[in-house]
């Protein structure tokens, strides 16, 4: 007999259980809708080869300047990129955060910019561009893409050589080369790293996209 009175008290929580959840979710505030991330057009981006090759890039640093010639006939899409960073200020306050001594200066981490991590600035960081091996050697003086060993994972992250890699030769996409500063840049090589780390990593002040003619 006990049973037959306690079944229909159990159902009667349940019952109230159940009413309160209802009422719960009719009181619950509806979840946000995920605004998806539309990345931004570039003012580069529908530039052709013409264009990007009289375009070369200005790196202002805090050992002095490094100017740079870049090769959209080989690399067009890395090319595209890169002057798409650097005009709309994306390296500016980046430093050269990795340094291998009598081999490389790697800038372009976007996680050593100056101020606020925001949104827009992580979406860039994780676009990737396609590999674009080519036949440019990797000698002293060129600028090429840094990536994981992933495939088709380079971002915004670039090395200037100081000697010659030829274990990079057709695997990295070089696409530029220095034409002034490259004293700048062994100087940059030079300072104390502790492993890979610079003890004190230099600045980009400021990079700038400029007509490869003008004086």
């Amino acid at each position: 007999m006990r049973i037959f009175h306690i079944l229909p008290f159990i159902a009667l929580i349940a019952t109230a259980v159940h009413a309160q959840q209802d009422v719960k979710k009719a009181n619950a505030r509806p979840e946000p809708t995920p605004t998806p991330t539309i990345a931004k057009p570039g003012p580069f981006d529908k530039a052709d080869i013409k264009t990007m090759v009289s375009e070369c890039v200005r790196l202002d640093t805090e050992s002095g300047l490094i100017e740079l010639e870049l090769y959209p006939e080989q690399a067009p899409e890395t090319v595209r990129n890169f002057l798409n960073l650097v005009a709309t200020g994306m390296y500016d306050t980046t430093t050269f955060s990795r340094v291998v001594p009598g081999f490389v200066i790697q800038g372009g981490n976007m996680a050593t910019r100056e101020g606020p991590w925001t949104n827009e600035l992580a979406n860039r960081a994780r676009r990737t561009i396609p590999d674009e091996p080519n036949k440019i050697l990797h000698q002293p003086g060129v600028l090429s893409m840094a990536r994981p060993d992933e495939p088709n994972s380079a971002t915004t992250h670039f090395f200037i050589l100081v000697s010659e890699a030829p274990d990079l030769d057709g695997k990295f996409a070089a696409f530029g080369r220095v034409t002034k500063g490259m004293e700048v840049v062994q100087s940059i090589n030079k300072a104390p790293v502790i492993g890979d780390k610079p003890e004190k990593p230099v600045t980009i002040k400021k990079a700038v996209v400029f007509a490869c003619s003008a004086p």
